[in-house]
């Protein structure tokens, strides 16, 4: 790998540095870049910095610095982070394998129906990732495979408490960083939207037991259970919420984290309201059709983070042109950190 150009310093707002890395891998140039910032608490060792700066891809440095600039001089009000939940904020691999999705760790208790609900994934993921099936016609089909899941969830009796036992079970795990950058929001009283086309209940349990805490900033716009007394799923709340519809046109279903997490739920009404005040956005994801997220929303400036966690060689030239930045390998979440303290920093409050 034969580094071209090393450390190029753009012009950024006060107390931003950008530096540029570019190399050569075969056929391919990379832009790989880091934010700094100077006296900042946040920053990682050497190490990590050069790790962090080593997966990360940029293809128009200065259109960023715009953005960051336009971020900073409005009011932190106008700001908003939207985020995927699976293999974003989550990690792609866990001790060397494919961690779990929220909707893969899910056990019933029921080999009947587990088996059942993999026989609807073996039809119908081939479908969703085709290239040639058109939009309209896909759409329905996931709208058909997220109500038969649906359905033999109810069917097969799933409860509460095996949801509970599945979280335990599982491989899934958060990138290094999460916490901190929840942390740093709630603290800013920035909303974070959690978009997914999973469930909402599985999302907050692996809340609750892999970050030990919950954050008042934090919604989840996701299908939504509905439990009897004995905590047995009976039925779904709202709309339904696939992949090709996870959006802010679904801002209606988000809420709180659940009460069983200790949230306050008042006052919900007021700021879904709100939410569409926030006309600045980071949004994060990874897959290319998750920058439709914010779909509904009339944003002035929005930044986007792409996670690449495979396939990189074949699909790099397609996220670096949708993505503002993109994080290769599984990366950590301290990039996005970096990112948000820049917008707004410890300093200013």
């Amino acid at each position: 790998m034969l580094i071209i150009n090393c450390c190029t310093r753009f012009h950024a707002p006060s107390s931003i540095r950008i530096s540029v890395v570019r190399r050569r891998t075969h056929s391919l140039t990379h832009s790989f870049c880091y934010f700094g910032h100077e006296n900042n608490s946040l920053a990682k060792s050497p190490m990590e910095q050069s790790n962090l700066s080593a997966n990360t891809v940029m293809d128009h440095p200065r259109a960023i610095t715009d953005k960051i600039a336009l971020i900073r001089d409005a009011d932190p009000s106008k700001f908003q982070v939207i985020a995927d939940f699976d293999a974003t904020l989550t990690r792609y691999r866990v001790n060397g394998l494919r961690g779990q999705t929220s909707h893969g760790l899910l056990q019933q208790g029921n080999a009947y129906y587990d088996a059942k609900r993999q026989a609807l994934y073996d039809h119908y993921h081939p479908l969703e990732i085709s290239p040639v099936i058109p939009v309209d016609e896909k759409t329905k089909l996931m709208e058909e495979w997220w109500s038969k899941t649906h359905e033999l969830l109810i069917e097969g009796g799933l409860t509460y408490e095996a949801i509970k036992k599945s979280v335990a079970d599982s491989s899934i795990a958060f990138r290094e960083g999460v916490t901190e950058l929840f942390e740093f929001l709630e603290k800013k009283e920035i909303p974070v939207l959690i978009f997914s086309a999973g469930l909402a209940d599985v999302i907050e349990e692996v809340l609750r037991q892999n970050l030990h805490r919950t954050f008042k900033n934090v919604k989840i716009v996701s299908n939504r259970m509905v439990f009897n007394d004995d905590g047995q799923l009976v039925s779904f709340k709202g709309k339904l919420i696939h992949v090709l519809n996870k959006n802010e046109h679904a801002l209606d279903m988000a809420a709180p984290l659940h009460d069983r997490l200790g949230v306050d739920t008042a006052e919900e009404d007021e700021e879904n309201a709100n939410m569409k005040k926030r006309t600045n956005v980071l949004l994060m994801g990874d897959h290319l059709g998750d920058l439709r997220m914010s779909d509904g929303l009339n944003y002035d400036t929005r930044i986007s983070i792409g996670f690449l966690n495979d396939n990189i060689e074949k699909s790099l030239e397609s996220y670096r042109e949708a993505f503002d930045l993109v994080y290769l390998n599984d990366a950590p979440m301290w990039g996005a950190l970096e990112l948000v303290s820049q917008l707004f920093s410890t300093e200013a409050s």
